[in-house]
């Protein structure tokens, strides 16, 4: 090809600018009527007219699908955010539950399919009342995964991501990177973005031991105050220390836990300051809950 063809016209044209000027012509730039030194811009115009295309192509593709997730106003599309403004919004799903976000909260049905049932609440408060089989709903945080075993509970994100959990009935698993902690009916527990789920307590628990339990989630410390003003009912928080230190601050929590519970003989301070897993489930199954081996059935990887 000539190089002065895309200057001025002349010479023999190349196959594939004679191509591109080809199609060119539907849109009312024939070759005659392209000024001369405009014609080197072609090649571009048509790569413009391929990506215009290419972008009405992707309008086309279809939208997320919709979920088991409905409200006043329809079926709740995947990945769809919800926004609960001066009054609340209520998301129900026959098979699964209910879910109602208080006014400010922000939400999104992350997942939905039969067996597994993922939200994700980014900020304010929700209300969750769940009827499906234990582990099949969960609840995304930004500091912990609510995993619901069949209960009635309220979570709240506030704005730096950390989040109070408080159950109502049944259970609730709070999990992150490998902790868990275990809430009953009637009890609390926070976590944070550093750190994760905290040590469950009981809302009716002494001031002094929450404050304490607070201390040690956040610093490590308060653990003598722990100790000291811990309730037989309160063995679950003692329980959820355990794991959650070492030497002799492991072995001060079973002792303060011995004192408060009927240990099984075969639950040794020696077995559990060897962090042995059967052991801590025998301490578990003496507090008078559910048995380990049920809540161990339910547990699945999110």
């Amino acid at each position: 090809m000539s190089e002065r063809y895309l200057w001025d016209g002349t010479g023999e044209p190349d196959a594939e600018i004679a191509h591109l000027e080809e199609l060119l012509r539907p849109l009312g730039l024939p070759a005659a009527a392209v000024p001369a030194r405009k014609k080197a811009w072609m090649p571009l115009a048509a790569a413009a007219a391929v990506l215009v295309a290419l972008a009405g192509w992707q309008v086309r593709v279809a939208a997320p699908p919709e979920t088991r997730w409905e409200t006043a106003q329809g079926f709740v599309h995947a990945g769809q955010v919800l926004r609960a403004g001066a009054e609340e919004v209520q998301l129900d799903a026959a098979e699964v539950g209910r879910v109602s976000l208080q006014p400010g909260a922000e939400a999104a049905v992350l997942e939905s399919k039969p067996g597994q049932e993922r939200l994700g609440l980014r900020v304010g408060t929700m209300r969750a009342l769940i009827w499906a089989p234990a582990r099949e709903f969960v609840v995304e945080t930004p500091a912990a995964t609510a995993v619901d075993l069949g209960c009635q509970y309220t979570l709240t994100v506030d704005r730096t991501g950390d989040g109070l959990l408080e159950v109502e009935t049944g259970w609730v698993s709070f999990e992150h990177q490998g902790r868990e902690s275990f809430i009953p009916a009637g009890a609390r527990c926070r976590t944070r973005r550093v750190g994760g789920p905290g040590t469950p307590y009981f809302a009716d628990a002494p001031a002094a031991l929450e404050r304490a339990l607070n201390e040690f989630d956040e610093r490590g410390g308060g653990l003598e105050q722990a100790l000291s003003s811990a309730r037989g009912r309160d063995a679950l928080s003692l329980w959820h220390l355990l794991p959650r230190t070492a030497g002799e601050r492991r072995a001060a929590v079973y002792r303060r836990l011995a004192q408060l519970v009927a240990l099984p003989k075969e639950a040794t301070e020696e077995r559990i300051l060897a962090s042995d897993a059967r052991a801590l489930e025998q301490c578990w199954n003496a507090l008078g809950l559910d048995s380990a081996a049920w809540w161990r059935s339910w547990q699945r990887p999110w």
